[in-house]
Order: C-alpha cells, then structure tokens, then sequence
C-alpha cells in the first residue's frame, strides 16, 4: 500500500523589486546654486578666482552652482563678500549687470524665502530684491536646535535684529548671550559671530537686518 505523499509547503509569492532611486536635489538649492552662478558671470570671476578668494575648493563651489551641494549660510556670507552683494542677491531676484531696481514695496505672499534645510535655518527676505541692495531687513526662523553651525564667521557689513518668538543664542567674539522674546542686538559683521535656537521643541522667529557697507 503507497503512503500518501507529503504535500509540500505552499510557495510564497516573490517579493517585487523596488527600483532604488535617488532623491532629487532640493529645489531652493539649485534656484541658490543657478543665483551664483548668474552672479558669477555678471562679475566675470571664473570658478577658480571665486576659489582662491574663499578658500573652498573648485569642485565643492561647482557643485553649489548644480545645486549638488547645499551650502551653509557662512560659505553664502563668504561667497556674497567676493561678489560685493549682500547675502539676499543669492536668492532674491536674477542679477542685472547695474543691479538696478525701482521696486519699493514687497507683498506678503511674495517674499523670497531662501531655507537652509540642513542647519533648519531660513530666511524670508522682506525688502526689495536686488542684487545691488546695501540694506535688507530678513525674517529669519529658526527650527529647534537649528544653527549656523559651530564655526564662527565673518562677512561684510553690520547687522541689527530683534527677537519675535523664541529664543536664540548668539555668540560674537568669545561672548555668548541668550536672547529672547522682545530682546536685541546690533554688531559689526567682521566680528565673528554665530547664533543657534537651543530648544528642542520651540521654533525662534527674529527680525534681522544686514547692511553691506563695503564697495
């Protein structure tokens, strides 16, 4: 008499591949690589001028312009110095040779915002875009523990803010202050500084003015 064959183990269905695709590049760091770039031109520096005026090399500053690399806000301070501009010509309005703009006022829903999402800093730029602007007035937000990063750093100009929401620490020189709500401050931007949000679930709004007083 023949045993039954044993019945054999259902097969489990193949798992489906996912094809691995790479994640796109932020849009606000191409549109900041693509302003460089213009304001590159329109000063006709070429890549390694603009290198040996910074200090960074030539491949990491072509990779900013493709918008492969994501910038902090003190390599844009060092960049916007060589370019005699202020830190919003990257990322406000397309640079003309004479930088010239007759536009005074700017809408709320129209204001440039330039978001340094891996710092979590971000700044709305509130006056005129123009590459030729020697005054800004910003409002920059702060997500919790965002910072411009450990390294202090210098540019050109003076610079002024008042906090909004929040609280922020900044350094300038070898002091330190906690800001907040309702406090300010003003310094020379050659001095070198930094600022972070040190709360861990509060974001920091402060209203930030810098002015280019250099040629």
């Amino acid at each position: 008499m023949r045993k039954p064959a044993a019945a054999r183990p259902a097969r489990k269905p193949k798992a489906r591949t996912k094809a691995v695709t790479k994640p796109r590049e932020p849009a606000m760091d191409v549109a900041v690589g693509r302003h460089i770039r213009d304001l590159r031109r329109v000063r006709q520096f070429s890549l390694e001028t603009v290198a040996a005026r910074t200090a960074l090399s030539i491949g990491f500053l072509s990779q900013i312009e493709r918008g492969l690399s994501s910038p902090s806000l003190r390599v844009l301070a060092t960049l916007a110095d060589v370019f005699g501009v202020g830190i919003a010509a990257l990322f406000g309005a397309s640079p003309s040779a004479d930088g010239a703009s007759d536009q005074v006022v700017t809408r709320g829903l129209q204001r440039p915002e330039l978001k340094l999402w891996r710092t979590g800093v971000s700044k709305q730029l509130l006056s005129p875009a123009s590459a030729d602007n020697k005054l800004n007035l910003f409002l920059v937000h702060l997500d919790p523990g965002g910072s411009t990063g450990d390294e202090l750093y210098t540019h050109d100009g003076e610079e002024a803010g008042l906090v909004l929401e929040g609280e922020m620490m900044l350094t300038v020189d070898s002091e330190t202050w906690s800001l907040k709500s309702g406090d300010s401050f003003r310094f020379a931007s050659r001095r070198p500084h930094r600022f972070s949000n040190p709360a861990e679930d509060a974001k920091a709004v402060v209203l930030w003015v810098n002015c280019v007083t250099g040629a």
